[in-house]
C-alpha cells in the first residue's frame, strides 16, 4: 500500500514537470512569435507626419508617390502649427514636421525637442485677400484701403492671429498698412487657415485671408488681391525630424525637396525658397 502511495505521489511529481516544462515551451514560442511579428512591423516601417493644413493637397499627393518609391507608409496629420507643436511637446511621436513659420519650429528647437541638422525650409507662399465667388466686391490693397467698409455687416475670415501663423502674417500685414484697428473687432476667428477659408468658401464670411495655394484649390472663392511681401515676413515652411522621429521622416523630407517633389509643390502653387537649412 505505501509503495503504491510512492507511485502515485511519483506520477504527480512527474506531470507536474512536464507541465512546467510544457507552459516553458509554449512561452518561448509566444515570446517567438511576438519577436517574428515585430520583425514584420519593423520591415514594413510606417512614419507619423504632423504638417500645417494649407500642406494638406500637396502632401496627400505626394505622400502616395513617397511610398511607392520606398515601401514606408506615411499617416499625415494636419491642423495648425501652433496646435501641432504643442502635441509634440506633450509628447507626440511623430517622425517629421512642417511648420507654417519659423516661430513654431523655432520654439521646438528652444526645447531641444527636434534634430537641428535636419531643419530645412521646404516651401513658401503668399497672403492673399478672398471673397466668396459670387462677390463683386473690388479692392486695392493699399496702405489705409477701406477694408472695415467692404465687410459691411460681415466678419474678416482669419486663423487665430494670436497663435496660428497665418493669422500673424494677416495681423502684421493689416497694421503695416493701417488697417488693423478697424477691422480687430469684427473678426470671424478660425482654428487654422483652412478654417478660415471654409467660412468664405460657404459664403458666412464677405471677406478672409489666407495663403494663395488655399485659395488656389477652393473654387468657391476668388481671390480679391494680394499682400504686397513688403507687408510681412517671408512666408516660408520649415520642416525638421523631432526628436525620435524614425529615420524614414529624414527620408520624407528629402524627398519634399527633391526635382520631383518640388514640382509637386509648384504645381500647386508654393513658391521656392533660397534657405535650405538654419
Amino acid at each position: 500500500m505505501a509503495l503504491g502511495v510512492a507511485q502515485a505521489g511519483s506520477m504527480t511529481l512527474l506531470r507536474v514537470r512536464v507541465r512546467r516544462r510544457f507552459l516553458l515551451v509554449m512561452g518561448l514560442l509566444a515570446v517567438a512569435s511576438l519577436h517574428a511579428a515585430d520583425t514584420g512591423r519593423e520591415g514594413r516601417e510606417s512614419i507619423t507626419v504632423f504638417a500645417a493644413a494649407s500642406m494638406t493637397n500637396v502632401l496627400q499627393d505626394l505622400a502616395p508617390a513617397f511610398t511607392k518609391e520606398t515601401g514606408v507608409a506615411v499617416t499625415l496629420s494636419f491642423g495648425a502649427s501652433s496646435a501641432l507643436a504643442r502635441q509634440i511637446e506633450a509628447g507626440a511621436q511623430v517622425d517629421a514636421f512642417i511648420s507654417a513659420d519659423e516661430a513654431w519650429m523655432d520654439y521646438l528647437a528652444a526645447r531641444k525637442l527636434i534634430m537641428p541638422a535636419s531643419r530645412r525650409d521646404i516651401a513658401g507662399n503668399a497672403l492673399v485677400l478672398i471673397a466668396p465667388a459670387d462677390s463683386h466686391v473690388s479692392l486695392a490693397i493699399a496702405p489705409g484701403f477701406p477694408l472695415r467698409a467692404a465687410l459691411g455687416d460681415g466678419r474678416l475670415a482669419v486663423a487665430d492671429p494670436d497663435t496660428v501663423p497665418a493669422g500673424r502674417y494677416a495681423k502684421a500685414a493689416l497694421t503695416q498698412l493701417g488697417v488693423w484697428d478697424s477691422v480687430k473687432s469684427r473678426l470671424a476667428n478660425a482654428d487654422n487657415v483652412r478654417a478660415a477659408l471654409a467660412f468664405v468658401a460657404r459664403g458666412e464670411a464677405p471677406l478672409g485671408i489666407v495663403y494663395a495655394t488655399d485659395a488656389r484649390i477652393e473654387k468657391h472663392v476668388q481671390v480679391v488681391g494680394v499682400f504686397p511681401a513688403a507687408t510681412h515676413a517671408p512666408i516660408t515652411y520649415p520642416a525638421a525630424v523631432p526628436a525620435g522621429g524614425k529615420p524614414g521622416g529624414a527620408a520624407f523630407l528629402g524627398f519634399l525637396g527633391s526635382p520631383a517633389g518640388a514640382a509637386v509643390f509648384a504645381r500647386y502653387g508654393f513658391t521656392r525658397v533660397a534657405r535650405t537649412s538654419r
